[in-house]
């Protein structure tokens, strides 16, 4: 027994990768390999934003539950970014928004430095009241009209129709702005009260997504987003997919008549072109999630990294040290949100439409902390094996869950009808199965399945 702790000590990185693939292969020769791509694909872009909440918990100690919002705005600029402008829209009502945006703005920035200055604060008050009114005023009217072009397919401004690669990076700068506002009002806060306020301001974004149609089309979804890979259609109709696949399953085609093998020849390249497309999203995902540990591990190791440790374990000494406690605080939430905001704009381009409501804490926010959890929080492959396992399960409970009830039923009488409550109610065993892992990893490894290397500093 002793041995075998020891291998798992000294291997657990390999083993812990070594097993989850096997579990892939698996899946792949039992099922599909699009669908093996599927889950590695979603993975990766969850992997991704738990390597962000894992540098601000476990390099920092900073609980943010706000990663709902912050996926939501990477989203976002997805839209913003890709989607070609709605020029009658912008004809009807886009100057005026654009006013009445500045208007805010400039009322918020008046308010403030009018605070700062010491000024009295019925004055200032006013002010914002009245500048609050007049940029009412202008973006109701504009809003309107905006949201009447054509509100079946646009209804909304529309974007700036550049490549859609460009909007990951404005994903994480647009995020990482968001965090900076935030974090400047909210890192003062410790633990659960600051869980509490960057849940509540996650609330607002999306809030604010669902119901101002005029900026992503609200409820309405956006649709037919462009893709950086090529379109199954397209690959299935080039010459050279089409004599590979033929090259590959001659001896298939071969036993079968000719207007045989021109069906099974047609099923094979529209396989191989799902499989192909994923693929070409895994290499464009596993390049950002490389670099991006990468990097982490690098300004961990550095001066830098030890500072931030520093802070996280002990506060008072770091402060007695002379170290900007708020300053590094607001560093790390910034640079964490931002690889979130890069994983939502991930998110979004790879399943080509943008639905608001498709953001909940559950999915967006919980599951990845316990991604973080059960991988090791401040270690950044924890955090990707973490990401591994959960996504897994909560991709494959449904089946699990079936195979589990299949397997009851050769116990239980004809006739009982707990086996079908239990079918019907099979998709809550995802949730059984998660917290089961949880509970287990907790008990037996709390540091997670691969904890921190350098606790100690």
């Amino acid at each position: 027994m002793s041995n075998l702790n020891n291998v798992w000590q000294s291997y657990r990185v390999i083993i812990s990768f070594a097993v989850m693939g096997l579990v892939l292969l698996f899946v792949g020769l039992n099922q599909s390999w699009a669908l093996v791509l599927g889950i590695i694909n979603l993975s990766l872009i969850s992997a991704i934003m738990a390597l962000g909440v894992n540098i601000q918990w476990g390099y920092a100690g900073l609980f943010n539950v706000g990663i709902m919002g912050f996926a939501a705005l990477g989203g976002v600029s997805v839209v913003l970014i890709s989607q070609q402008p709605v020029t009658e829209a912008i004809e009807a009502g886009g100057l005026q928004m654009l006013v009445a945006l500045a208007l805010g703005v400039l009322t918020v920035a008046t308010g403030v430095l009018l605070n700062k200055k010491g000024y009295n604060k019925w004055l200032i008050a006013a002010i914002v009241v009245i500048g609050y009114l007049i940029t009412r005023y202008y973006f109701s009217d504009a809003a309107r009209v905006i949201e009447k072009v054509d509100p079946a397919i646009t209804g909304y401004l529309g974007g700036l129709g550049l490549p859609i690669m460009f909007s990951w990076i404005v994903g994480g700068l647009v995020a990482a702005g968001a965090a900076w506002s935030i974090g400047k009002i909210t890192l003062g806060l410790r633990a659960d009260y600051l869980a509490i306020a960057t849940l509540g301001i996650s609330e607002i974004i999306l809030y604010v997504i669902k119901n101002e149609d005029w900026f992503v089309r609200g409820l309405k979804n956006v649709f037919g987003l462009p893709r950086p890979v090529p379109y199954e259609v397209d690959m299935q109709k080039s010459e050279w997919l089409q004599n590979t696949v033929a090259w590959i399953h001659r001896s298939d085609l071969e036993l079968l008549a000719q207007s045989e093998q021109i069906a099974m020849l047609s099923d094979y390249v529209k396989g191989t072109s799902v499989v192909f497309v994923k693929l070409c999203y895994t290499g464009l995902f596993v390049f950002i999630l490389v670099a991006l540990i990468v990097l982490s591990n690098l300004a961990l190791n550095a001066p830098w990294g030890r500072k931030v440790r520093a802070i996280r374990d002990n506060e008072v000494s770091a402060a007695a040290m002379g170290k900007n406690i708020t300053r590094q605080h607001l560093q790390i939430f910034v640079i964490g949100s931002a690889i979130v905001g890069v994983a939502g704009a991930l998110l979004v381009t790879y399943d080509g439409i943008f639905i608001p409501t498709s953001y909940q804490p559950l999915r967006f926010t919980f599951l990845i902390w316990v991604m973080v959890i059960v991988g090791g929080s401040g270690n950044n492959l924890g955090s990707v094996i973490g990401a591994f396992i959960m996504w897994f399960i909560w991709i494959q409970s449904g089946p699990m869950g079936l195979w589990a009830v299949e397997m009851l039923g050769n116990y239980i009488q004809e006739g009982n009808t707990s086996l079908e409550f239990i079918e019907d109610r099979v998709h809550y065993l995802r949730l059984i199965f998660m917290g089961s892992i949880m509970l287990l990893i907790m008990r037996f490894s709390p540091g997670g399945i691969l904890p921190e290397k350098n606790k100690e500093l």
